[in-house]
């Protein structure tokens, strides 16, 4: 059990802003992991520091953990976008477990 609760921790997610409709969905599932920039498109957020603000990560594949607490919306986000954006992957082998590419 420990090594499945490991192997689910360690997942990441990214967003292909070419993809990108700019419909928001993710950003309401999973507000503390997505967000809309001003240019209208969705990014990942970088974890808050303790009693800080998260940084929006607005470089292209740019990367962002994600929380176990909040797997599950963020992998209903990659389900429900319009634009077939969002990649959830683990981060040991770079392979896509939710998304538009994965198996």
């Amino acid at each position: 059990m420990g090594a499945r609760n490991e192997q689910l921790t360690d997942m990441e997610v990214w967003i292909d802003q070419d993809l990108c409709t700019g419909d928001g969905i993710c950003a309401q599932y999973a507000p503390d992991v997505f967000e809309l920039d001003v240019d209208g498109l969705a990014y990942v957020k970088a974890p808050a520091p303790e009693g800080g603000e998260a940084e929006l990560l607005t470089e292209p594949g740019a990367t962002a953990p994600v929380p176990l607490p909040l797997l599950n919306d963020v992998v209903d986000s990659a389900r429900e976008c319009p634009g077939e954006c969002i990649h959830v992957r683990r981060v040991s082998d770079k392979v896509e477990v939710y998304g538009p590419d994965a198996p």
